[in-house]
């Protein structure tokens, strides 16, 4: 049936369809996860006074998967088949740590098996770094690691960024809709269809999780797994199909435009655990020195703190593009530079604003 569509009809219909589904399951899950307890209890580390439910990966998963099953064909993109098997394994861990809990170990375990189907069967690897440190084509030994440590660290990063409401989804939405639209503009459909799915689920579940009264819901660990394991997949593709094009079409600067559209959860993950490491903690030890935290500190509300790394994220994306002319490494430098520069400045101002009124 897909075929009858126009492409553009095509990535619309998915995107409605994943945002009717995602709409509709939500109140429900939400009244099944009150019945059975399935909610986020609030302690010293949570930003939230109520018992929130935290099922609300669960919709997420199922309003796109139906979605993409429809509009997409194995035949024509035999690699969904693979992306749908990693995250089946990615739902289950996510779906026992929101239940009953899982160790930090088998969650990561897990992460590497799923990150190894996608790249071993669907062959969704990093070949090309595009002269980042004068480095073009790599072998396929630190292809497949490169790979590794990029799928089950952009995972984490949007697990370990989900801490307020609306902050995760939008951060998604951002970056699907960039590699999205890029996937659409040279051509590869279906990447794009399926990027309109799952930001159709992703704007159904935030209207829930930022404004819901009665029906209110927070992504759980089944969603920003998902999430993080899309984006990656992502991020991989948008790196590799660079590679393929002509020079006059291509972004010399892949890998660090990549990053730049990421660099919100993948820079703070990265800060934290090396504070956490520094201070001798677990880099999963869970605590209050994410950068939403601090703006929180200074006065903002969750959907304050959430717009304002939204629109940070956003200034991220379009310098990463103005300036893809430049060497990777010198742009990922700059980025990077620029992304410490306003974290310390936020802490900063965070932890000035805690002494006054201390004293």
């Amino acid at each position: 049936m897909i075929y009858y569509f126009t492409e553009y009809t095509r990535l619309i219909l998915c995107f409605g369809l994943s945002f009717f589904i995602t709409f509709v399951l939500i109140p429900s899950i939400v009244d099944i996860s009150r019945a059975k307890s399935l909610v986020a209890i609030p302690n010293g580390r949570t930003s939230h006074k109520d018992e929130i439910p935290v099922m609300g990966g669960l919709a997420i998963f199922i309003g796109f998967i139906i979605s993409c099953l429809i509009f997409l064909s194995f035949s024509s993109f035999p690699r969904f088949q693979y992306l749908f098997a990693g995250l089946i394994i990615i739902f289950f861990l996510g779906f026992k740590d929101d239940v009953i809990g899982i160790s930090p170990m088998k969650k990561f375990v897990g992460q590497i098996i799923a990150a190894l189907i996608i790249i071993e069967f669907g062959q969704v690897r990093i070949t090309d770094l595009h002269g980042f440190l004068g480095i073009h084509a790599i072998g396929y030994t630190p292809s497949l690691i490169l790979t590794l440590v990029t799928i089950v660290g952009v995972t984490n990063c949007f697990n370990l960024m989900d801490g307020i409401d609306g902050l995760s989804a939008s951060l998604g939405i951002l970056s699907a809709a960039t590699f999205g639209w890029w996937f659409f503009r040279f051509g590869q459909y279906d990447w794009s269809v399926m990027s309109a799915g799952l930001i159709g689920a992703l704007i159904a579940f935030f209207y829930f999780n930022v404004f819901g009264k009665m029906y209110k819901i927070f992504m759980g660990d089944i969603g920003s797994l998902i999430l993080g394991y899309l984006m990656s997949v992502m991020a991989i593709e948008f790196n590799e199909f660079n590679s393929s094009l002509p020079a006059a079409m291509a972004l010399p600067s892949t890998p660090a435009i990549a990053v730049g559209v990421l660099i919100i959860p993948v820079f703070d993950t990265l800060r934290v655990s090396a504070t956490r490491l520094f201070n001798r903690k677990s880099p999963f030890l869970p605590d209050k020195t994410h950068i939403h935290h601090y703006l929180l500190c200074l006065g903002f509300s969750h959907l304050s703190a959430s717009m304002i790394l939204l629109i940070t994220g956003i200034g991220f994306v379009v310098l990463s593009f103005l300036l893809q002319r430049l060497d990777p490494a010198l742009l990922l430098l700059i980025l990077l530079s620029l992304a410490a520069a306003l974290s310390f400045l936020t802490i900063y101002l965070a932890n000035k604003k805690a002494t006054k009124t201390r004293y």
